[in-house]
């Protein structure tokens, strides 16, 4: 049975076992959920009339464009370096081969950005880089095979959604807060909500969390990841509700590398082959109303609705 959790349920920082929650009839959304719907929300480039772009040149001008702009991508577009994505833009690949390779996309000093049904590959950076930006929704993406972080969000960016998204043959998956000693900038921000995501065979990241609180992590699917899932570190608070774990030796724990342990608060997940994880402290209260699907049934809802395709 799906399940909605209210706003009134969650408005006290509680414990796994001390929170209940209340059916709903709601099934999995396409819709934007999460910290991008908070912070004024996230919208793109709205009602803009498209523009469709299938040369590099092209392409590079309309997302660093100031003008609120929605960016059809057809085709592949071969990047040199990171291409820096200006505010107010929807960046959505056509069908289900629009393509970024060779380098990613730098969202950096942005807000209000919504980047979707994109392939990404052989990246020489990262994939995706959000930096002092605010109300990005990065959706229904592809990506596999790059060289270092494919989503990194960090530096004091703030209300982002990370949704239906399928990593795939990656190590390092998704970066939040990029060091230990950033927190003056970082501290009350880096809220960030990771939903529906498919991480099929990937090594660590899933996310590893510094600061942000609460980071909320939900009906993910961890098929085969190899080093662990969710690392929870210096002073964050992390809710891990919902998920499906399989072949997944390490799933979740508190501190990594050199990293201090924080808050993880992990309830109502699905283990198979897994391990248990581990948890402990508290986490803020989650301050949006969501869909949460059983745990249980989220493998095969994730598998067939993830990555590029599946939105128009």
């Amino acid at each position: 049975m799906s399940r909605k959790i209210s706003r009134a349920l969650l408005a006290t920082t509680a414990l796994a076992a001390s929170v209940i929650m209340a059916p709903s009839a709601n099934a999995a959304s396409f819709n934007l959920q999460g910290w991008a719907t908070q912070c004024g929300g996230t919208t793109g480039g709205g009602s803009a009339s498209p523009v469709t772009v299938s040369t590099t040149s092209a392409f590079v001008s309309a997302v660093g464009s100031s003008s609120t702009s929605v960016i059809r991508v057809s085709g592949t577009i071969s990047l040199s370096s990171m291409t820096k994505v200006a505010s107010n833009k929807t960046i959505i690949g056509v069908g289900s081969g629009a393509t970024i390779t060779g380098h990613g996309l730098n969202v950096s000093n942005a807000s209000n950005v919504i980047i979707r049904n994109l392939n990404f590959t052989n990246w020489a950076d990262d994939a995706i880089n959000v930096q002092y930006s605010t109300r990005v929704w990065i959706d229904h993406n592809s990506l596999r095979n790059g060289y270092d972080g494919a989503i990194d969000i960090k530096r004091a960016s703030d209300c982002v959604t990370v949704s239906w998204n399928k990593i795939s043959s990656h190590d390092k998956t998704m970066l939040l807060g990029h060091s230990d000693d950033n927190g003056s900038e970082d501290r009350g921000k880096l809220r960030v909500t990771y939903h529906n995501n498919w991480f099929d065979g990937t090594n660590q990241r899933h996310p590893r969390v510094r600061f942000g609180n609460p980071v909320h992590v939900y009906n993910n699917y961890y098929g085969g990841v190899t080093s662990y899932g969710v690392a929870s570190t210096m002073e964050a608070g992390v809710l891990v509700e919902g998920n499906y774990f399989e072949n997944t030796r390490d799933p979740f724990h508190r501190g990594e590398g050199s990293s201090p342990a924080a808050n993880l608060l992990a309830r109502n997940n699905h283990h198979v082959n897994s391990g248990a994880g581990q948890q402990g402290g508290t986490v803020k209260a989650i301050p949006y109303g969501y869909s949460l699907d059983s745990a249980s049934s989220v493998k095969s809802t994730v598998q067939s609705g993830a990555g590029v395709g599946k939105v128009g």
